[in-house]
């Protein structure tokens, strides 16, 4: 990836910063862009990273320090400064764009209608400014977007879905049969996961009239949180959020596992999702970039995941490793109560990709949380249940 230049927006956040450093191993130019939202959402919830992170001018340094490579860093808000990221590209050549900056968690967007208004007007505006800033600028760069494999729906359907599209049949007004191929009609369960779905229509429509070369990755739940580089310095650490907001179910039950206290099964347990390690989506991001579509092609469209699994089932696989205790609790979020799941991943097969499953990784990352938390008794998280 020599002479390779990337740029990553949302470079500062949970996937885009391990995302700039394992460019920037590898030899490319990376430049960060991050208008500081992320933190700034901890500081209205009154939570933070259990796993004390660093500003964003302090890492990059670090980087350089540890690596001899320098990473670039804007700050910019691209829903709001169209202005900026227009002469950015402008100015700069980029061969891929990495696109993080987006509000990420679902029960953020679903907490209240502030949360459900920030994440449409920031999700959706960040995403169109930058595919007409592409346009404007004539940038010929590769777009990449973190988007989720949520899009698709937790109903269950009994089909394998498909890597995006899906083909149907339908009659034509001469009673013809016809079959076409359209954008899998996903059933969001959340605003955050609507973004991404309106995400995938404006990217169809972006390279079918202007050629642009798009991959959509619909990513499963990310767990993990140290990687090859982070590990290198500990002022490079990655965020581990913990709070019901913006922490996952793997952080919950990893943390209350070294409490000693009970795991929270939300419900019956029998939600079913993907799953994939840190490590493992900077891999699939690494080989997105080097597998480029063509212009003219339609969006790429690449189901980002390592394992499926039911939460009951993750409970029962941490409960054997440290042998907590599981304890069901009311769901305080808007979810189906139980749901099949089974999603095409044949593109990133075909890539040789090989994925690491929990019972690979689980018992190493549990070893090396408390001393990431730098103590024995690490705090409880915020009690944010009630509104979550």
């Amino acid at each position: 990836m020599k002479k390779h230049s990337v740029l990553i927006l949302g470079g500062d956040g949970f996937c885009g910063w391990p995302t700039a450093l394992r460019f920037s191993s590898l030899g490319a130019a990376v430049t960060v862009l991050d208008n500081g939202a992320r933190r700034s959402i901890d500081a209205a919830l009154g939570t933070q990273s259990l796993v004390p992170i660093r500003n964003l001018h302090d890492r990059v340094e670090e980087w350089a320090d540890v690596s001899g490579r320098r990473i670039l860093h804007r700050h910019v808000d691209l829903a709001e400064d169209y202005p900026a990221l227009a002469e950015l590209l402008r100015s700069t050549h980029f061969d891929t764009v990495l696109h993080f900056a987006e509000q990420r968690s679902a029960p953020y967007s679903m907490l209240s209608t502030g949360g459900a208004r920030y994440s449409v007007d920031n999700n959706i505006r960040a995403t169109h400014n930058l595919l007409a800033a592409l346009v404007e600028t004539g940038s010929d760069a590769h777009l990449i977007h973190m988007g989720s494999i949520g899009v698709y729906g937790y109903a269950t359907t009994d089909l394998l879905l498909p890597e995006g599209y899906l083909k149907i049949r339908a009659q034509g007004a001469d009673q013809r049969e016809i079959e076409k191929e359209i954008l899998y009609p996903g059933q969001p369960e959340s605003i955050y996961h609507m973004t991404k779905m309106l995400d995938q229509h404006l990217f169809a429509f972006y390279a079918h009239h202007y050629g642009m070369r798009i991959t959509d990755l619909h990513q499963g739940v990310v767990w993990g949180t140290q990687t090859t580089e982070t590990r290198r310095a500990p002022g490079l650490t990655n965020r581990f959020d913990h709070d019901p907001v913006f922490g996952t179910v793997v952080n919950r039950f990893m943390l209350q596992a070294i409490e000693g206290k009970p795991l929270s099964v939300y419900g019956s347990g029998k939600q079913t999702r993907a799953f994939i390690h840190i490590e493992d989506m900077l891999t699939c991001l690494t080989l997105a970039a080097e597998t480029a579509p063509a212009r003219r092609e339609k969006v790429r469209i690449l189901n980002q995941f390592s394992e499926i699994c039911s939460i009951a089932n993750l409970a029962a696989l941490v409960s054997r490793v440290t042998g907590a205790p599981i304890s069901h609790v009311d769901n305080p979020r808007q979810e189906p109560a139980e749901n099949e799941l089974d999603v095409d991943r044949t593109t990133y097969r075909t890539l040789g990709v090989k994925p690491r499953r929990f019972t690979d990784l689980l018992g190493a990352e549990l070893a090396d949380l408390p001393g990431l938390l730098g103590r024995s008794d690490p705090p409880c998280a915020p009690d944010l249940e009630r509104s979550a």
